[in-house]
């Protein structure tokens, strides 16, 4: 039982380092792009949420009152 125990690792490791190897990293170009891609998109959404937020609070005061 211990040495069916020790394959399934190893075979388990082996699968693991196939598929690092089959790993395609992006370049430095790339990453920088996505990069500020991500953080772009990132700022418009909160911007927007921010509006949303501010106008149903606006809304909702008005109800309020």
């Amino acid at each position: 039982m211990a040495d069916s125990a020790k394959e399934n690792k190893i075979s388990f490791f082996d699968g693991v380092k196939a598929e690092w190897n089959k790993i395609i990293w992006p370049s430095k170009d790339q990453l920088t792009k996505q990069t500020i891609a991500v953080v772009a998109v990132t700022v418009v959404v909160g911007v927007i949420i921010s509006l949303l937020d501010t106008a149903l609070q606006y809304g909702v005061n008005l109800l309020s009152m």
